[in-house]
């Protein structure tokens, strides 16, 4: 009988491509930024097989409701994995869950996350979970857990995805949405930041037939095309909440504008016998938009099911309060400008947007053209 080796048995499950030492270094990378979003209703630290929050404060309300929302980011990612930069995919992230949160008026409590990757390189999950952290602590919510898990075989080496899921909590005679609609009440637009999170696999299809590499230059925005198009994704939650605690019930509605677009998102928000028009005068798409379109050959008005156009978020708000509401958010750092108003009339002929993803909402169609790029201001 030989002699026993020394050597430790191989593990048979990094044999197989999973490497466990490497998650657990990756948790230690991320351990401070997570925490960082952890206030005293955090209890149980990072690590633990459930994320612990202590929800005393609910006694507060008189009728506490609980809203959930989950999502992921979608292939932006495939742009972060080109050029090697995952920083922001996390806002991302945060942007398309929490912000839905936000449109029924409520305030985010906690988040967890869960990647999936080829291969687990501590490094960058490192900062895909930092990017989350980061927004999770812009919008006032504790990430209280998450999960990575390694899949080889059926993620290449350098694919992952991200998705998450979070819980705020609204008081139920405080909710926003179609009920609150009144005929006047104005349409506010919200500055997107750029494309979101929205859209990009027309975005990857027109870059990939005009011959363009996500690390080649792109003139028209002074930085490459990988980083001018992970621009990450606008946070709206806290400039909303001020801005409801704010106006004293002057917000009615809110809708986040992601996939479907401009019209059909506002359509979800409106009761079924209200319509709306959205004047596209009233803005100019950002560039980001105008190049993506020239090289697709696109007219823009053919993206509007698909990208944002410049505007995030709707907010529909009684008329007497537009005004303020707009100057709030400006303040806030986000512009805002009226781009229609609601009627609940005899709607004129026309093709609109009937409600939306299952809901049987209102009426929305964009008219006019849009406004040249010479147009003066934010938006």
């Amino acid at each position: 009988m030989g002699s026993p080796s020394s050597d430790a048995p191989a593990n048979p499950y990094t044999q197989a491509g999973v490497d466990t030492v490497a998650g657990d270094l990756a948790v230690e990378l991320m351990k401070s930024a997570v925490r960082g979003t952890h206030g005293p209703e955090v209890l149980g630290g990072v690590g633990g097989f459930a994320g612990l929050f202590d929800a005393s404060a609910l006694r507060a309300y008189t009728k506490p409701l609980l809203a959930t929302s989950t999502d992921g980011v979608g292939t932006k990612v495939a742009i972060a994995q080109a050029i090697d930069k995952h920083d922001t995919i996390g806002l991302d992230l945060v942007g398309m869950v929490i912000d839905d949160i936000a449109v029924v008026g409520a305030r985010p409590l906690f988040m967890t996350d869960y990647i999936a990757c080829g291969k687990l390189v501590p490094e960058r999950i490192a900062d895909i979970v930092r990017g989350i952290a980061a927004g999770c602590a812009e919008t006032g919510t504790a990430l209280v857990g998450g999960e990575t898990a390694e899949h080889p075989g059926l993620l290449g080496i350098d694919d992952y995805d991200v998705a998450g899921a979070a819980t705020g909590v609204v008081e139920a005679d405080k909710v926003l949405g179609a009920d609150r609609v009144r005929d006047g009440d104005v349409v506010l637009a919200l500055a997107s930041s750029g494309l979101h999170s929205n859209g990009y696999s027309l975005v990857r299809h027109i870059v990939a037939r005009s011959g363009i590499q996500y690390g080649d230059n792109a003139a028209d925005f002074g930085t490459t095309w990988g980083e001018a198009l992970l621009e990450p994704t606008r946070l709206y939650t806290q400039p909303l909440l001020r801005l409801i605690a704010g106006t004293g019930g002057a917000v009615h509605a809110l809708s986040h504008v992601t996939g479907g677009g401009i019209a059909a998102n506002l359509a979800r928000v409106l009761p079924r016998e209200a319509w709306v028009d959205v004047d596209r005068s009233t803005w100019s798409p950002p560039p980001v938009f105008r190049v993506l379109a020239d090289l697709g050959d696109h007219d823009l008005a053919s993206t509007e099911s698909t990208w944002n156009l410049g505007i995030g978020f709707f907010a529909v708000v009684d008329a007497a309060s537009a005004d303020a509401a707009a100057t709030a958010l400006a303040e806030d750092g986000i512009a805002a400008w009226q781009v229609g108003t609601v009627s609940t009339g005899a709607r004129p002929e026309g093709d609109f947007e009937q409600g939306a993803k299952g809901v049987d909402g209102g009426a929305v169609r964009l008219v006019g053209a849009y406004a040249d790029t010479s147009t003066d201001g934010a938006r």
